[in-house]
């Protein structure tokens, strides 16, 4: 019998003899403290972080702060003798030289750059001179033969720069793909990378506020200033020479330029499209400057007493958008939902642990990881570059973003119906008087945009869970009201730290988390994907022989 089978009927034996008032999962510990928990949140969202972005000063007082903290709870160093991970990373600020110009016969158009567009580049030179290109449009940008779908088909995309859709055809047609679930074709990382294996000279995605999830603010502050990616061997080289977003309002001028906007757009979101070529040319002239360096995942265990090589991962990204475009004369991007309250609860999960009357039997993980916002990259890495054994991780645990709307009655789950995780969590909010309900926006990928999904990715079954809806004493109007608000906050400078907060359900969301962590920790089950899952078949082969 191969170690799979084995982990396979170690699995369903302990699930079967688990019930919810087996010793395997005990009372919440006190020493998960709410005014401890606000410092945390209070300090590493102060403007001494710098708004936490990778490569600047932020970046050394942030990664020393969270080391330093983890020693003073008692932890061990994860990484040898080492808190940190070095993630060798490439910063690149790209500025276009020349104004973004569309044109067609005699017909013209210029764009203003953030106001219209955003552009840049992943290729290591200085200067990047496209002096013309033809512009196509290529629907969504996805070739995915298991959905009969493929947006460039018949198209020789080399030498051309491409426009395509955000999110995917079952935002506009439940019948196509996963529905109103967004799949991972129809994140923007997907469209970049499609793109390049394309041939593509560029690629330029069309913004929508309802099919992105976020308004044009988003994606203009995540473009203000350098970009950061993982270093290459081939230093970028692979990727289109510029990628960008342009707004719905250059959109418009662009398929009016073309004429038959409204058809074309339609027609896309049909089976059977095929790519159009717009008649119109652009160029690009870029000048771009770039530095490689390092920044660091942070990372300290506490070792199980028992089965100490088996690991049980939380995560939390500890970076920001840094300082960028003031507004109202406020340039610090604090990110204190997003995400100091994660770095927050791991340290509140730490002292936990710590103080459990019964220590977990697998060892914890705690990884603080970087660079989250430019694409989940300190994640990536790890996962790319495991400390521990990919066959060796029992489950990642998620924590990205707690709100402060106050207590609820559920808790939200992204991806649910993924992996046994749900039903860990399910079986957690049982004891703790709460219930698990579908959550974040499937229809905006959810699921593939926190560190958790590049877990998946590699196998590892991952709980990413949210605040939920039904707000305990609160009317439903006012609960919503009080999403809407903080949700305006997604980075804004605007996402600071207030004694308007409601820190029960962040405590709450706290409590959950490390009863499911506690559980996983005091048994011998692998949990697994479920039938159906995308992530499955490579979770299966962890274990193969």
């Amino acid at each position: 019998m191969n170690r799979f089978a084995i982990l396979l009927l170690l699995s369903v034996s302990a699930a079967s003899c688990n019930s919810p008032d087996s010793d395997t999962s005990r009372a919440v510990p006190a020493s998960i403290d709410a005014e401890r928990f606000v410092e945390y949140v209070k300090t590493l969202s102060s403007d001494r972080f710098l708004g936490r972005k990778p490569f600047t000063e932020g970046d050394t007082l942030t990664v020393t702060y969270i080391a330093e903290e983890f020693k003073r709870i008692g932890l061990e160093p994860a990484n040898g003798d080492s808190f940190f991970q070095e993630v060798p990373l490439v910063e690149i600020a790209s500025h276009p030289l020349t104004s973004l110009t569309f044109e067609k016969g005699e017909s013209q158009f210029s764009l203003d750059h953030l106001d219209d567009y955003v552009i840049g580049s992943q290729w290591l030179n200085e200067r990047i001179e496209i002096a013309e290109t033809d512009v196509v449009f290529a629907g969504f940008g996805i070739v995915a033969p298991e959905y009969g779908w493929n947006d460039y088909d018949g198209l020789d995309a080399v030498g051309k720069t491409v426009t395509v859709l955000v999110n995917d055809p079952g935002f506009y047609d439940s019948s196509l793909f996963k529905g109103d679930t967004m799949t991972y074709y129809g994140r923007w990382t997907y469209k970049f990378e499609e793109a390049a294996r394309q041939g593509a000279t560029g690629v330029l995605i069309i913004h929508d506020t309802d099919a992105a999830s976020y308004g044009w603010n988003v994606v203009r502050s995540g473009w203000t200033g350098p970009q950061l990616s993982l270093q290459t061997t081939d230093n970028g080289a692979s990727r289109a020479a510029f990628e960008g977003w342009l707004s719905a309002a250059a959109a418009e001028k662009l398929f009016e330029l073309a004429g038959g906007a409204d058809s074309l757009i339609a027609r896309a979101k049909k089976p059977g499209f095929k790519p159009v070529d717009l008649g119109i040319k652009t160029s690009v002239s870029l000048k771009s400057t770039f530095r490689k360096s390092a920044s660091n995942n942070v990372l300290a265990k506490l070792r199980g007493s028992k089965y100490p090589d088996e690991y049980i991962i939380y995560t939390a990204h500890w970076d920001h958008l840094g300082v960028g475009e003031a507004i109202d004369g406020d340039s610090i991007y604090n990110g204190a939902i997003d995400n100091a309250s994660g770095i927050a609860a791991l340290f509140e999960l730490a002292h936990a642990f710590k103080s459990a009357a019964t220590p977990p039997e697998r060892s914890i993980l705690f990884l603080a990881v970087t660079a989250e916002e430019q694409g989940l990259l300190g994640s990536a890495y790890y996962a790319s570059n495991p400390v521990y054994p990919l066959d060796k991780t029992v489950a990642n645990i998620n924590i990205d973003a707690l709100s402060p709307i106050g207590k609820t009655r559920d808790i939200a789950v992204i991806g649910l119906g993924q992996s046994d995780m749900d039903d860990y969590a399910t079986r957690a909010a049982s004891r703790l008087g709460r219930e698990v309900v579908p959550g974040g926006n499937p229809s905006a990928g959810s699921f593939f945009r926190s560190d958790h999904f590049n877990f998946a990715k590699v196998g590892v079954p991952a709980l990413y869970m949210g605040t939920g809806r039904d707000v305990i004493g609160k009317d439903s109007s006012i609960a919503a009201g009080l999403r809407d608000a903080f949700a305006k906050r997604y980075h804004h400078v605007s996402d600071e730290y207030d004694d308007t907060w409601d820190i029960s359900g962040m405590v709450a969301d706290i409590q959950l988390a490390f009863d499911v962590g506690y559980t996983l920790s005091r048994e011998r089950a692998f949990p697994q994907w479920k039938a159906g899952s995308e992530f499955k078949a490579i979770g299966d082969r962890r274990f193969e022989m």
